[in-house]
């Protein structure tokens, strides 16, 4: 059973077999390592896609998404450039086999969706999102740039919380209909800061505390400690005040993974006494927190009331009258589904839809997966997430043995992408790309930390 496992996760493949009997790998990547070699700049490669990627992350919640794409555009040139001229071996790892499964499954789906030149439109934004996974893979091997990266998304993510926390003191204006006008909720102040949607900044602020938590940790020094304990005090504040019920599940489940995490790594170093009893005190508190916070705090108590009232709440409503039509879709197109993006799924879902019930996505990531890649893309994606995992836990176990304090970054990057599908259960925030691109960025840190591959090794000159 053990080496099932091990061959389903890909938990003892090699990359290096497979690039030293690749000849496209060969012939293509690396190709321009003369011209890298006599290039002053191209020496900076790494700290060159790190400023890129720090301008897109800096820059993604105050921009619009035409902006957002063009950075990508960069992103995608540039990793271009840097593979072909990299003379050492790629950084392949099992999550990149997982990845370009996925990529490959949406790239089928746009071949025989019935809506192709929709479905053309959603796999270039598809293909540029990936290129956020390829490019942070590549460059954030380093720790210096990987807290880099890391550093400059919860300042952006601070300047957010401070604007949201603006709206909860002087108010702000609802800029759509978020709440059930008939809910003992009505009146609430649901913050949207610089996303525009609360349920948008709910899925952006999700990595945002996990990673100020994994800095409360990692960050030497209790200024910089302090720092990041202010971060997570915000974060975690103006998401309560989204009033995001997706946004609360994602934050529970994002706090419960990190802390389950941070006691299987550490546990051995408890006492003896304390060891056998740490999971168990976990999931104990856990419980106890959120039925504490269930009944004892009013607007917990209605929004997540409002969970189990059905179709008399009129969000769910709603939900459940899109997630029907949707499941018909998926009915009439199983295997591949009707091809990735909004405008497929938008030219697709009125021939299905119930009258007045209009939306742009299926209101559930797994569904929306399905519907796009049909099961062989959901199967690829709940692989891809599998192997994700697998790794993580892998190069978790070897940290904590380095006592390397990185390890609380990669905690947190596991916890976030739990906060993520389980936001996404109820949600499909994470398409926008203020979202989606940090989803591929988690993703790419938890490939960072797989271990370097040695240089490739040089042809001998003639003497």
């Amino acid at each position: 059973m053990t080496n099932i496992w091990t061959s389903l996760t890909l938990s003892q493949w090699s990359p290096q077999r497979w690039q030293s009997g690749s000849y496209g790998c060969r012939l293509l990547f690396g190709s321009l390592g003369a011209w890298k070699a006599g290039s002053w700049l191209m020496q900076w490669a790494d700290s060159l896609g790190v400023v890129l990627l720090s301008v897109l992350f800096a820059l993604a919640p105050f921009v619009s998404t035409t902006l957002i794409g063009v950075l990508l555009a960069l992103c995608a040139l540039f990793l271009l450039v840097l593979l072909l001229s990299d003379d050492s071996q790629l950084a392949l790892t099992p999550i990149h086999i997982g990845v370009g499964l996925y990529w490959l499954v949406a790239s089928l789906a746009t071949a025989f969706s019935r809506v192709p030149q929709q479905a053309v439109r959603g796999w270039v934004k598809l293909t540029l999102f990936l290129v956020v996974f390829a490019l942070a893979a590549r460059v954030l091997r380093s720790t210096k740039l990987r807290s880099v990266l890391i550093t400059i998304y919860l300042h952006t993510a601070l300047v957010v919380s401070v604007y949201g926390m603006r709206q909860v003191f002087f108010g702000a204006a609802p800029l759509a209909t978020w709440t059930d006008p008939t809910s003992a909720s009505a009146n609430v102040t649901r913050v949207y800061s610089y996303l525009g949607n609360p349920n948008l900044l709910a899925g952006y602020l999700i990595p945002a505390i996990a990673l100020s938590l994994g800095a409360v940790f990692a960050w030497e020094g209790w200024p910089r400690k302090g720092l990041a304990l202010l971060m997570l005090g915000l974060n975690s504040t103006v998401l309560f005040q989204t009033y995001s019920r997706g946004g609360w599940i994602g934050m529970a489940a994002t706090l419960f993974v990190f802390v389950l995490l941070a006691v299987y790594g550490w546990r051995d170093r408890l006492p003896q006494a304390w060891q056998k009893w740490a999971l168990p005190t976990v999931l104990g508190g856990t419980v106890a927190v959120v039925l504490i916070a269930i009944t004892a705090v009013p607007p917990v108590r209605d929004r997540v009331s409002s969970l189990f009232i059905g179709r008399a709440d009129s969000s769910n409503n709603f939900r459940i009258n899109v997630w029907t039509s949707v499941l018909q879709m998926i009915r009439d197109h199983p295997i591949l589904g009707i091809g990735p993006g909004n405008e497929a799924f938008n030219q697709v879902y009125p021939l299905y839809m119930r009258p007045r019930y209009t939306a742009l996505s299926a209101y559930s990531v797994l569904l929306e997966i399905t519907v796009e890649t049909g099961f062989v893309g959901l199967s690829a994606f709940i692989w891809l997430l599998v192997v994700t995992v697998q790794q993580a836990l892998i190069q978790l176990r070897r940290l904590r043995h380095q006592a390397n304090p990185q390890a609380f970054f990669l905690i947190a990057t596991v916890a976030s992408l739990a906060g993520f599908m389980a936001h996404g259960l109820v949600d499909t925030v994470w398409y926008r790309p203020q979202i989606n691109t940090l989803w591929w960025l988690c993703l790419a840190l938890v490939a960072s930390f797989y271990p370097s591959l040695p240089p490739r090794s040089q042809p001998s000159q003639p003497s």
